[in-house]
């Protein structure tokens, strides 16, 4: 699926921001990477769906080389990205539009999506009529829409409050459990990433590199944040963060 070797990048004059990043997502995966701020999470996001080039090492999907543009993959950004001049049926459809599909065909697959996520009835409401929540529902929508290969998602969810974050991480979940796309989270949050990655990488350093790695056999569990493993995990990677200052 994903396979990233030995990346590194630094940007001018000479700022190493990354070193020696190497890690694999297979085929329904999913991958949650924490780390101090600044460390270079949202750089290594960039790499991986081709808008920044890496110094050197290689970032392949399916064994082709992953490069600017790349179709089978979308992103779910922190601040939404949404056109505040186009409606929530026109973002999630926006994609669609890009790639040619007719106007009837991607209505309907767009309105269907926004069913699903909870926003029938909001289909020609604008982001500014929206709640937080709701953008960030478009936004998941629109990457849907595409049907990718590969989600990446970079802290979707730290603007919002803690109740409405933990509804959309379990959207998330339940999403990935019906649909099976693989994903990578880039997150702040020591429980976000116990509850949404299979797998967890600790960033850390300066260049930055992958400090520790950590299974999550608990993952998928729907009280898995009332199980006591999912306390243990949180410790032990909250451990492994500290050690990173």
């Amino acid at each position: 699926m994903l396979q990233v070797d030995s990346l590194t990048k630094s940007y001018p004059p000479d700022v190493a921001i990354l070193k020696d990043i190497s890690f694999a997502l297979a085929a329904d995966e999913t991958l949650a990477i924490v780390g101090p701020s600044g460390c270079g999470k949202t750089t290594l996001l960039y790499l991986l769906c081709g808008l920044l080039r890496p110094d050197s090492g290689r970032v392949t999907l399916n064994g082709a080389a992953v490069g600017a543009g790349v179709q089978d993959i979308a992103i779910i950004l922190q601040d939404y990205g949404l056109l505040p001049w186009r409606t929530a049926l026109e973002n999630t459809a926006l994609g669609l539009k890009i790639r040619g599909l007719g106007a009837a065909a991607r209505r309907e697959q767009a309105q269907r999506l926004l069913r699903e996520l909870g926003l029938g009835g909001r289909e020609h409401h604008y982001p500014s009529q929206l709640s937080g929540g709701e953008q960030q529902r478009v936004a998941i929508a629109r990457a849907l829409a595409l049907e990718p290969k590969l989600l990446l998602m970079d802290e979707p969810f730290s603007s919002l409050d803690a109740l409405t974050r933990e509804k959309l991480q379990n959207l998330v979940l339940g999403t990935w459990k019906q649909r099976r796309i693989p994903y990578l989270l880039i997150t702040h949050g020591i429980e976000e990433a116990v509850f949404l990655g299979r797998r967890i990488l600790v960033l850390g350093g300066q260049p930055a590199a992958v400090l520790a790695t950590f299974d999550n056999p608990g993952f998928g569990c729907a009280d898995y944040r009332e199980r006591q493993a999912f306390f243990e995990l949180a410790q032990a990677l909250r451990a492994a963060m500290n050690a990173c200052w």
